[in-house]
């Protein structure tokens, strides 16, 4: 998966320059304001995009162990095929084919039960992927709220742009404590 971008640089670059060239002290602090979202998407996106590489690890984890766990159902169907040929032809079949054959079934049940977590937990930091992916999303409407605030020199927009900051501040700290 690829990594989340903040596609805002250059209305974020317009919110500085025109505070600098602003004669309203308040337009500083929406500049303010959307540097530090800004910073906040930054992070976020960047845990998303950790947690999105990590879930892809863990689930090519989980796809070797299963492949593994045919591994040796296939020795052990092969073992079993060998004991029911040889007890056929009336020998006995050996004790150390047969606790072979249990040896297998053992370590099926123990790489299912590890492929089964390495499952659970891809699923896991994907759904961190996913609520922080959330969070990048409302930052980055914020910031261009912020820009559109300072565009139209309308202060009502900040507060537009404050709730979805505070939106995606909650859900990114819901993201954190997942």
């Amino acid at each position: 998966m690829e990594e989340i971008e903040v596609p805002l640089e250059q209305a974020q670059e317009h919110i500085h320059h025109a505070a600098h060239e602003a004669k309203e002290n308040w337009i500083s602090k929406v500049a303010l304001i959307s540097a530090l979202v800004a910073v906040v998407a930054a992070i976020a996106a960047l845990l998303a995009g950790h947690h999105s590489n990590e879930a892809m690890i863990t689930q090519i984890k989980a796809s070797d162990s299963w492949s593994f766990y045919q591994a040796k159902g296939v020795k052990a169907s092969v073992l079993q095929t060998k004991i029911q040929i040889i007890s056929e032809l009336g020998k006995p079949t050996s004790t150390k084919d047969e606790e072979k054959l249990n040896d297998y079934k053992k370590e099926q049940d123990e790489i299912s039960e590890k492929a089964k977590e390495f499952e659970h937990e891809s699923e896991h930091h994907l759904k961190i992927h996913e609520t922080m992916a959330r969070s990048v999303t409302l930052f980055q409407v914020a910031i261009a709220i912020s820009a559109i605030t300072v565009l139209t020199r309308r202060k009502k927009f900040l507060f537009v742009s404050l709730g979805f900051s505070l939106i995606g501040l909650v859900i990114f700290i819901q993201a954190l404590l997942q």
